[in-house]
This record gives C-alpha cells, structure tokens and sequence, in this order.
C-alpha cells in the first residue's frame, strides 16, 4: 500500500508538470511524452500492454476517453483498476485524457498471440456467429470483422488472452455493471468455456 501512495504520489507531480509544460515538448507531442513518463509503467513502453494491463495502442480514441474518465468517477470499477488507475485518473486532466487517447491509437498495434491456439477456431465462429441456443449475438456488430472497435466500442482484436479472460470473468461477477448496454447482459450468458475459446481467438487477430 505504502508502495502504491508512493506511485501515486510520483505520477501527481509528473501529470501535473507535463500538462504545465504543455508548450515546452518541441516535435515530440504532449501525448507522447505523457504516456512515456506515466502510462508505460503499467502498459509498456509502446503502449503494447501486458497480461495484467491492456494494450492501448490502436485502441479507439473515444474508448481511452471514457475510460480514463470512467476510472476517474469509479465507474470502472474491477479490482485492479481500483487499485491502480482510479488514483491515476483523478490526477489526469480532461486535456491530458484528450492527448493520451490521441497518441495511444495512432499507434499500430500487435497481437499478443498467448491464447490456446487449440482453441482458435472455436473462438471464431463464437465470435463471428454467436451462439442462438445460448441467446448470444455475434460480436463482429459491435467490435467489427476483426476486433477492432469504433468510437467508444474497444478494440479487441490482439488483446491479451490473459486480460480478455479476467476482464470476461468480471462481468459474471458484478462488475462494470453501468456499462454501455448490451454487453453487460451478454457476457453474462458467456460459459467458462466460451470464454476460453474467445479470448484465445481474439489474442491471435490482427
């Protein structure tokens, strides 16, 4: 805990001088300073995330947006974004959210390809076609053909196995309950299994 005060601590300065500063970044954007200075502790170097973090390069600009304002009003509330970016959040100005999101999906994204590849093809047609017998509709209407989102619907496409599966779990547990409709109902209805499948799909989509 004394560890996480410490960071948090650490970032208020550096948030608050880099968006003071904003006029002293010469060719290298404000975004792009702000997030090496403060998202890559979490997220990587190049916004390619990890297991535990996500990727936010390539991710929709409107998507980082509401996010960084959701933790910041503790909407977004699993245990990790509680721990970690609701602390961040608050210290993040409205202009500085606009400037992260704008450097962040700018940037090409890659797969993480840690998914079970035994499961791939399952995960595709449970992503492209949905499952009528379980009342789940295909995700390509929302997140499109390959993942990839659009405004404030995420980019999925090349997430982490491993943060697509917990970030799943959740919603079976009560969490991100005051999300955009229909996704709470819908991962609600997903199997452990079809979770599975899913999210080893979506780590190998480019």
């Amino acid at each position: 805990m004394k560890l996480i005060r410490s960071t948090l601590a650490s970032l208020a300065l550096v948030f608050t001088s880099n968006v003071a500063l904003a006029g002293d970044w010469g060719s290298t954007s404000l975004g792009e300073r702000l997030a090496h200075r403060n998202c890559a502790w979490c997220h990587g170097t190049s916004g390619q995330g990890f297991a535990t973090a996500p990727r936010l390069a390539g991710q929709t600009r409107q998507y980082i947006e509401n996010q960084i304002a959701s933790s910041r009003n503790h909407m977004r509330d699993n245990p990790k974004t509680q721990a970690f970016m609701w602390g961040v959040a608050a210290l993040t100005s409205r202009e500085a959210a606009v400037h992260l999101a704008e450097y962040f999906s700018s940037l090409s994204a890659r797969p993480a390809n840690d998914g079970n590849e035994r499961l791939t093809a399952e995960g595709r047609a449970l992503y492209r076609d949905g499952s009528p017998a379980a009342n789940i509709p295909s995700c390509v209407v929302c997140h499109g053909p390959n993942g990839e989102g659009r405004a404030e619907i995420p980019r999925l496409g090349g997430l982490s196995y491993r943060y697509l599966k917990r970030k799943l779990e959740q919603w079976g547990e009560g969490y991100h309950a005051t999300a955009l409709v229909p996704m709470p109902g819908i991962a609600t209805k997903l199997s452990a299994g079809d979770i599975e499948a899913i999210s080893s799909y979506l780590s190998f989509v480019e």
